[in-house]
């Protein structure tokens, strides 16, 4: 074989390796972005409450090793997702076992993580659907920063938004720097350093006032039992609270009306009134001099009824007169010569 045949040959040679093993990396690199597996294993249901950003083809694993795939994401009750999931023979899932959803990345990647049950337990068949009790939806970020939102009414708004645009611009990889991200996270802890006086003596006010609660507890369960009894009551005797209510608007309106017809009379027995004191006054003496006597005479009056229903009356004199016929009026009279008259 001449030398130009060996050259061609050997440069043959060496492109069919280069291709074989481009071909071998594009079919490994493939393989992974498609998140496949090479074992169809087993099949599994799960049930969660919120599977979002979860997709088909996403991982299942188990202490960190994929054991499988998302098969197929559905709809069940219109208010369970239900996500079907493959797992290789050689996985452990015994009765126990919680499937959980996780993040893979920072950019919102999911997958499902498989926490093992007992070791020796019970093997799950094939098919078994895991309960929402088995399951566990992924890390609501939005109830999480929301939960800080207290912290960051004591921190300089400057700082919170500079440590705001550093996250942002990391996760959007336009330029910033772990490094200054660190520094921005520095600065927030610094600030949180300052704040300590007042975050100590907020949790020291805190836990006096739980430790009065607590020593008050059963007060405070008393006054609430009381209450809920008394909003019970009132809510079991509205229809009779409202009668009654009523009836007092009807009682006010009959009141203005019998005071607007009794308003006139009213003032002039007022004005009437005054008149008499003004009598009174202009004839004090007599007035003091009848109140004055007035229990002598009540003694003595009642003396002359102490016989029975009547009044004993002694006459010690009598005078008349007694018109004649010819017009003289005469005379008459007597006197009583007793003692007592004397």
């Amino acid at each position: 074989m001449s030398r130009g045949s060996s050259s061609v040959a050997v440069t043959l040679t060496k492109s069919l390796v280069f291709a074989l093993a481009t071909v071998l990396a594009m079919a490994a690199l493939a393989t992974t972005i498609s998140n496949g597996t090479t074992t169809s294993g087993r099949t599994f249901t799960a049930l969660f409450t919120d599977a979002t950003s979860l997709n088909k083809g996403d991982d299942v694993r188990m202490a960190g090793v994929k054991i499988g795939t998302v098969q197929s994401i559905g709809l069940r009750h219109n208010d369970t997702a239900e996500v079907v999931f493959s797992a290789s023979e050689s996985a452990p899932m015994v009765k126990g076992t919680r499937a959980e959803l996780r993040f893979r990345n920072l950019i919102g990647q999911r997958y499902i993580a498989l926490e093992p049950g007992s070791p020796g337990g019970e093997a799950l068949p094939s098919g078994y659907t895991f309960s929402l009790d088995e399951t566990r939806p992924a890390l609501d970020l939005t109830m999480l920063f929301n939960g800080f939102q207290p912290l960051f009414k004591f921190l300089d708004p400057e700082d919170v938004n500079n440590l705001s645009a550093q996250i942002i611009a990391v996760f959007q990889g336009e330029g910033a720097t772990v490094e200054s991200l660190l520094s921005s996270t520095a600065s927030l802890t610094s600030t949180l350093a300052d704040r300590d006086q007042v975050i100590g003596d907020l949790i020291t006010n805190l836990n006096s006032v739980l430790e009065v609660v607590s020593q008050r507890t059963g007060m405070l369960d008393t006054t609430l039992v009381t209450l809920q009894r008394l909003v019970s009551g009132l809510a079991a005797d509205r229809k009779t609270l409202g009668s009654t209510i009523e009836g007092m608007g009807e009682l006010s309106e009959s009141v203005t009306g019998l005071l607007q017809e009794g308003r006139q009379p009213l003032r002039r027995s007022i004005d009437s009134l005054g008149d008499l004191s003004e009598n009174l006054a202009e004839n004090d003496e007599a007035l003091t001099e009848f109140l004055t006597t007035m229990p002598q005479k009540t003694d003595e009056i009642g003396r002359l009824a102490t016989y029975g229903g009547w009044l004993n009356f002694y006459i010690c004199s009598i005078d008349g007169r007694i018109p004649r016929p010819e017009g003289y009026y005469g005379d008459i009279g007597v006197d009583s010569p007793a003692g007592r008259c004397r």
